[in-house]
């Protein structure tokens, strides 16, 4: 198969920051997806309501825009690979710290600067990545590096269904230290991003603010779209255990079995629409994934019984993640080059920001409607799995363009040359 050979025809250097890449947002996606397995529990814990543990979730989601920003920049500054270290090495820790809560307010507080920290790794990683390797590997490559998210999920899911009757949720958050091992990998085995090593010499250096005036058209899209995208992975995912669990009624066993299998799907989805992008267009990949989703959407909630759900989540999650694999490439490829460390993780994050609500919003219909969750998450995946489509459909595509001999003063290009629609170069 093609995407076989471009895999293989990258060298050990390239290897090495793919795989640094893949593990460090796997990692960080595995420490944010401990909580949404415990939300019951720590509710219990504190005496508290669901809804008001989740709103540390909404604002890990809001706070990554800031995280973004912050590492973002600084990537851009001194290298995306010091960047990435340090990245990792403040959310592995104020992971571990979260288990050591001793009240729902420190817990919120904690999960609010881990989302600061969240937010920097997935833009250095992506750029770093997209920057390093081949433009004919960019497609399977991204959907690689974003299956990062659904194996995050899978490893927590796995952590839930081993070793939760046995550690609890604190000890669920403490195994969350684990990835700063991380960094002892980067340290020895990846290299600087080229199109940075090569951007150190140039005398002059637009200014992000600068670069976002020249390209506000495009910012204003990517953020929509990345708006939509992320009600589309966490309208799918945050508040699926909690639906298992409260309106089916399986224990923490089955809830665990089908989120492992629902992973694997989401796994593979990233990896296939990653690689069909590669031929078809970044654009095209993204509404076909995300068409798919509404007739597989009633098996996913209504199903009778566990397998069935269980045949419906993976589904669901192959198109969702599907389109998202899609994702590192399509921004990247986007992004005015001189700020590549920034623009992708921003438009990112600052639609997670405005997408941050979701787990308040569908805790409290979900009460509403009397904790009827299954209608929620059904009602919103239709609308927004038509939302991510349309704006991907009429949007900007630069798919496969070549990153090489980039100069700074080409910064405003994307915006003037990436008419909507158009995969010109």
């Amino acid at each position: 198969m093609q995407f076989l050979d471009d895999l293989k025809s990258l060298d050990r250097d390239q290897r090495h920051t793919v795989a640094a890449s893949y593990l460090g947002w796997t990692l960080d996606a595995f420490d944010f997806f401990i909580l949404v397995f415990v939300l019951k529990d720590i509710a219990k814990e504190f005496a508290t309501g669901i809804p008001a543990v989740a709103l540390a979730i909404t604002l890990t989601l809001a706070a990554r825009p800031v995280g973004a920003l912050i590492f973002g920049l600084a990537a851009d500054r001194y290298g995306r690979r010091p960047v990435l270290m340090l990245n990792v090495l403040s959310y592995s820790v104020l992971e571990f710290a979260s288990g050591f809560s001793t009240s729902l307010t420190m817990l919120i507080i904690l999960r609010t600067l881990y989302g600061v920290a969240m937010g920097g790794e997935w833009g250095v990683g992506a750029s770093l990545t997209m920057e390093s390797v081949p433009p004919k590997a960019r497609g399977i490559v991204s959907g690689l590096l974003q299956a990062g998210y659904p194996s995050g999920y899978l490893l927590a899911s796995l952590i839930f269904f081993f070793l939760y009757p046995v550690i609890g949720w604190r000890g669920m958050f403490m195994v969350g230290v684990l990835p700063a091992l991380l960094v002892l990998y980067i340290r020895q085995s990846v290299k600087e991003s080229p199109d940075f090593v090569a951007r150190t010499h140039a005398k002059e250096r637009p200014s992000f603010g600068a670069v976002l005036k020249g390209n506000l058209m495009l910012v204003v899209w990517a953020v929509l779209l990345m708006t939509a995208f992320n009600f589309f992975s966490h309208g799918t995912q945050d508040l699926y255990p909690t639906f298992l669990e409260v309106q089916r009624g399986y224990d923490s066993h089955v809830t665990g079995a089908i989120a492992i299998f629902f992973n694997v799907g989401a796994i593979l989805g990233g990896l296939f629409f990653g690689a069909l992008s590669q031929r078809i267009g970044r654009k095209n990949a993204i509404v076909i994934a995300a068409v798919l989703v509404i007739p597989a959407s009633w098996l996913w909630v209504y199903a009778p019984g566990a397998i069935l759900l269980a045949i419906g989540a993976f589904l669901v999650q192959f198109f969702v993640q599907g389109a998202w694999g899609v994702v590192p490439a399509h921004l990247n490829e986007l992004s005015p080059p001189a700020v590549r460390g920034t623009f992708p993780g921003v438009v990112y994050q600052l639609g997670n920001l405005i997408a941050s609500a979701n787990a308040t919003m569908q805790t409290g219909l979900a009460a509403h409607w009397n904790n009827d969750y299954g209608f929620v998450l059904i009602a919103e995946i239709i609308v927004v799995a038509i939302a991510v489509a349309a704006l991907a459909g009429f949007g900007y595509d630069r798919s496969n363009r070549s990153f090489a001999g980039e100069g700074l003063g080409a910064a405003e290009k994307p915006a003037r040359e990436g008419v909507v629609g158009s995969a010109a170069e």
